[in-house]
C-alpha cells in the first residue's frame, strides 16, 4: 500500500484530455490547478468539461483553479501530482519538464498522458531527481467515463512512484491499470489502431458494404456496436491516419502495421471533402437531407447511398460465438477471417513485447476499446489451433505464445479453483494463477474455488468470509421476478443461520432493472388486479424483512439500479454505490409509482435532512413524478437517493469489498430500523405543487399526481408506515389496470424509451 498522500493535482495542457483529467481529479475530491498557454483556455475548458458531463457533480468543477503556465506555474509549488498533456513535440515536452523541476515539491510526482512517445527519451535531460519521480499515466477519452489507465515507468522510476500513482488510480479513480512495456502505442492503440487499419483496409479490398463489415466487425465477436467504420467516425477520419502513421514511423519495417496504409485512397478523397466523422456532420455514415435516414459510404465508388440492411444469410451464419461466420464462403465471411486472422496473430506475437502476460492485454483491451472479450480470449473461443493452422496454411509464422496454447488448453484455464493464463517462461510457454488485486472481492473468481450456501433458480447466497455473505439475483436483467422477491424473503430467514451480516450484489450488467414489466403488463391484460396486489405485496413483505432484518444489510449498487432496484437499496441498512451508477425511482415512466415503499423511504431521507413535514412531502410527490434518475452516485445523494453516510466506490471491482467493510463495520453495534410514523400535510398544498408543474407533466403525468396527491395528504393525524403502504398498494393497482399504464409499459419493453402520453 502506498504511504503517498494525494491532496492537490495540476494538469498543464488544457485541451479536450486534459480539462477531462482535471474534471475527473476534481471528481476524486482533489484541489485541482489547470494551466494553459492562455489562462482563458484553461477557463473555457472548465466551461466545456461541464457541458460534456467531466464533472460527477457540477460543484466539483469549483474545486479547479484555472491559470497560465506564463504567469502561474508557482501554482504546482505544492502539488502532490503533476500531469502534463500538452503536444505530442518532445522539444516542447522537455522545455515543460524542466520548468516544471524549478517549482515543484521533492516528493511530487510528475507524469505525461502521451500516447505516442516513449518514456526512454521523454526522461532524456531531465534531472536525475526528476526522472525518479516521472513516469507516464496515459488515460484514455473521456477520462472520467473511460476505464483504461496505462502505465508505463521505466529504471530510473522510484518503486514507490508507481506503487502510489497505480492505487490512487485504482482506488480513487476508478480506473483499471494496466502495466505496459515501453514501447509505441503501448497497448491498447498498438492492438486498436491495427485491428482498425486492417478493417478499413479488407472491407475496401474485398468490396464490402459499410454496413456488413460494421456488422461484422461488431456483435459476432464482442467488438463495440459501432464496428470498424462508424468507430472511425466516432475517433474522427482525420486523426485515425495520424495515430497509424505514428505507429507505422515507430516501428520497424518488419512490423505488420507497414502491410495497411493509414490513409487509403478511399479515405484521403473523402477528408479532401472534409468528411471527417461525427464531428465534421458526416464520414462513412451520415443523415440524408431530410435528417430522416442514414446514408454510407459506397466503398467502390467513393459517393453515399442510402443504407440498406445486412444480408440474412450472413446474419444466420454470425449466430453463436463467430465460428460459422469465420467459415462462410461470402465476402463477409472472408472478411471476419482476414482481420481475424490478422488482429489476433498480431496480439500474440507481442506478448512478452508490450506486457508480460495476456490476461494484462485482454484487460486493456476490453476496457480502453470496449471489447467484450480480449485478443487471448477471443482466440480461446474460435480455437488456438484454428488460428495456428490458418497461419501454417498462408505461410506466416506462428508465435510461440499461440503454439503454447494449441499445445495446452488454450490460453486460460482453471486449476485448483483458481483462474491461470499462460504466459511466457525461461522453458517456454507456462500457466500461471492471473492475480486478484488487494482489496478487491472477485465474484467469478469465488465461484471457481466455492459453491453457494443456499442457491435458487432466482438467487444465490455465497461465503465472503469473516461472517459476510453475499446474496446474488441472477433474473435476466436482474429484474424482479415473483421467484426473486420470494428468495429476498427466504435470504433474511436464512442467512443468520450462516453469517452476522450480508451484502445484495452481483457482477451482472445491472444491479436491478426493477420489476419484471412483463408479468405487470401480462396480469393488467388479463384484468387480474388481484394478482397485480399479491405481486406487490411479495415484494413488499421482503423489501420490509429487509429492512427490519436483525443483521446489517449493504447494498452494493451499481449500473442500473432503477425502480425496484433503486428500493431494495433504500430499504437496505447502507449502500456502497458505484460512483457512475444510475439510480431512480422510474417507475412514473411506465405509468405506475414506487409499490415497494420507496415513497416512503424517500421521504425518510428528506426528513432526515432537516425539512419540515410538508416541505418533504411535497419534495417526495414532485420527485417521484419527475421519475428522473441519477447522473451517477454524487447525483443520487444530492437527490436523497443515497444518504450523506453511504459510501460511493469509484472502482466497481471494489463495490463488493467496500460493502462487505461496511457490514462488517456494523455488526458489532447493530441496531434494527424503528417503524416511522408521518404526518401528511392537507391534499390543497400537493394540489398547489401539482399546479405549479404545469406544461412539464404528460396528461397521464398528471393523472398519476392526482394518484400520488391522494396518497400523501393527510389531515395532519400521525400516520403509520403499514397504513400509508396500504394507500401505494391499491393505487400501484389501480394505475396497472389503466390503458394509458399499459401503453407506457408495452412500449418501454419494446423500445426501452418511456411513452409521453
Amino acid at each position: 500500500m502506498s504511504t503517498i498522500a494525494f491532496r492537490k493535482g495540476a494538469v498543464i495542457g488544457a485541451g479536450t484530455m486534459g480539462s477531462g483529467i482535471a474534471a475527473h481529479l476534481a471528481n476524486a475530491g482533489l484541489e485541482v490547478v489547470l494551466l494553459d498557454l492562455d489562462a482563458e483556455v484553461a477557463s473555457a475548458a472548465i466551461g466545456r468539461q461541464l457541458k460534456a458531463g467531466g464533472f460527477m457533480l457540477p460543484d466539483f468543477a469549483k474545486r479547479i483553479k484555472t491559470g497560465s503556465t506564463k504567469t502561474d506555474l508557482g501554482l504546482l509549488a505544492d502539488a502532490d501530482w503533476i500531469i502534463e498533456a500538452v503536444a505530442e513535440r518532445l522539444d516542447i515536452k522537455h522545455a515543460l519538464f524542466n520548468a516544471i523541476d524549478q517549482v515543484r515539491k521533492p516528493e511530487s510526482i510528475v507524469s505525461s498522458n502521451t500516447s505516442t512517445l516513449p518514456l526512454h527519451q521523454l526522461v532524456e535531460g531531465l534531472s536525475p531527481a526528476l526522472a525518479s519521480r516521472f513516469l507516464i499515466a496515459h488515460f484514455f477519452n473521456p477520462p472520467r467515463q473511460m476505464r483504461l489507465l496505462e502505465l508505463v515507468s521505466g529504471p530510473k522510476t522510484a518503486p514507490e512512484v508507481t506503487a502510489a500513482i497505480r492505487q490512487f488510480c485504482d482506488v480513487n479513480l476508478g480506473k483499471g491499470v494496466v502495466s505496459c512495456k515501453d514501447t509505441p502505442g503501448f497497448i491498447g492503440n498498438r492492438i486498436g489502431c491495427y485491428w482498425l487499419a486492417a478493417g478499413l483496409n479488407e472491407a475496401i479490398k474485398l468490396g464490402l458494404d459499410v454496413e456488413a463489415a460494421d456488422f461484422v466487425m461488431g456483435k459476432p465477436f464482442g467488438f463495440p456496436k459501432t464496428g470498424i467504420f462508424g468507430l472511425y467516425d466516432l475517433i474522427g477520419n482525420d486523426l485515425m491516419p495520424a495515430l497509424i502513421r505514428s505507429l507505422q514511423s515507430s516501428l520497424p519495417a518488419t512490423d505488420p502495421v507497414h502491410a495497411y496504409a493509414a490513409e487509403p485512397e478511399l479515405l484521403a478523397g473523402m477528408l479532401k471533402k472534409g468528411l471527417t466523422g461525427r464531428k465534421g456532420g458526416g464520414g462513412f455514415y451520415k443523415l440524408s437531407a431530410d435528417r430522416k435516414t442514414k446514408e454510407v459510404i459506397d466503398l467502390s465508388t467513393g459517393d453515399y447511398r442510402a443504407q440498406k440492411g445486412v444480408e440474412a444469410e450472413v446474419q444466420e451464419a454470425a449466430k453463436g460465438d463467430g465460428r460459422a461466420l469465420l467459415s462462410y464462403a461470402g465476402p463477409a465471411g472472408l472478411y471476419a477471417k482476414a482481420v481475424l486472422i490478422r488482429t489476433l496473430s498480431y496480439a500474440a506475437a507481442l506478448v512478452p513485447e508490450i506486457a508480460d502476460r495476456p490476461d494484462e492485454v485482454d484487460e486493456a483491451m476490453r476496457i480502453g476499446y470496449g471489447w467484450k472479450y480480449g485478443p487471448f480470449e477471443l482466440i480461446d473461443r474460435i480455437g488456438a489451433s484454428w488460428l495456428a493452422d490458418q497461419l501454417k496454411e498462408e505461410g506466416t509464422p506462428v508465435p510461440p505464445l499461440l503454439a503454447g496454447a494449441t499445445s495446452g488448453q488454450g490460453f486460460y484455464r482453471v486449476e485448483k479453483g483458481e483462474k491461470e493464463s499462460l504466459t511466457e517462461a525461461p522453458s517456454g510457454p507456462a500457466y500461471s494463477p492471473i492475480p486478484v488485486p488487494e482489496g478487491v472481492i472477485s465474484l467469478a473468481a469465488l465461484k471457481l474455488k466455492a459453491k453457494p450456501v443456499t442457491q435458487s433458480e432466482a438467487a444465490s447466497l455465497w461465503d465472503l468470509g469473516d461472517g459476510i455473505g453475499l446474496f446474488e439475483f441472477h433474473t435476466k436483467m436482474n429484474v424482479f421476478t415473483q421467484g426473486l422477491l420470494e428468495a429476498v424473503g427466504a435470504m433474511v430467514v436464512e442467512a443468520p443461520k450462516h453469517f452476522s451480516g450480508v451484502v445484495i450484489g452481483n457482477e451482472g450488467p445491472a444491479f436491478s432493472a426493477g420489476a419484471d414489466l412483463s408479468a405487470i403488463l401480462a396480469l393488467s391484460e388479463k384484468g387480474d388486479g388481484a394478482a397485480i396486489e399479491s405481486f406487490i405485496r411479495t415484494g413488499l413483505a421482503s423489501f420490509n424483512a429487509v429492512k427490519y432484518a436483525p443483521f446489517p444489510i449493504v447494498a452494493a449498487q451499481f449500473g442500473a439500479a432503477l425502480g425496484g432496484g433503486c428500493e431494495i437499496g433504500l430499504h437496505a441498512h447502507a449502500i456502497a454505490a458505484h460512483a457512475e451508477a444510475t439510480i431512480g425511482l422510474v417507475e412514473v415512466r411506465v405509468g405506475l409509482i414506487p409499490g415497494w415503499a420507496g415513497i416512503i423511504e424517500l421521504l425518510i431521507r428528506l426528513l432526515e435532512q432537516g425539512l419540515a413535514a410538508d416541505v418533504a412531502v411535497a419534495e417526495t410527490l414532485e420527485r417521484v413524478l419527475g421519475a428522473a434518475s441519477s447522473a451517477g452516485a454524487y447525483d443520487a445523494q444530492a437527490r436523497g437517493l443515497l444518504r450523506p453516510t453511504d459510501k460511493v466506490t469509484m472502482n466497481r471491482d471494489r463495490l463488493i469489498a467496500d460493502a462487505k467493510a461496511i457490514a462488517l463495520s456494523q455488526k458489532a453495534a447493530f441496531k434494527p430500523f424503528t417503524p416511522p410514523t408521518f404526518t401528511l400535510p392537507a391534499a390543497s398544498l400537493l394540489e398547489d405543487r401539482l399546479t405549479a408543474l404545469g406544461d412539464k407533466l404528460a396528461p397521464h403525468d398528471k393523472e398519476i399526481g392526482k394518484v400520488l396527491v391522494g396518497v400523501l395528504s393527510g389531515s395532519g393525524a400521525p400516520i403509520s408506515e403499514q397504513e400509508l403502504n396500504e394507500r401505494i398498494t391499491k393505487a400501484f393497482v389501480a394505475l396497472a389496470l389503466t390503458q394509458p399504464s399499459r401503453d407506457r409499459i408495452a412500449q418501454m419493453i419494446k423500445t426501452g424509451k418511456p411513452l409521453r402520453n
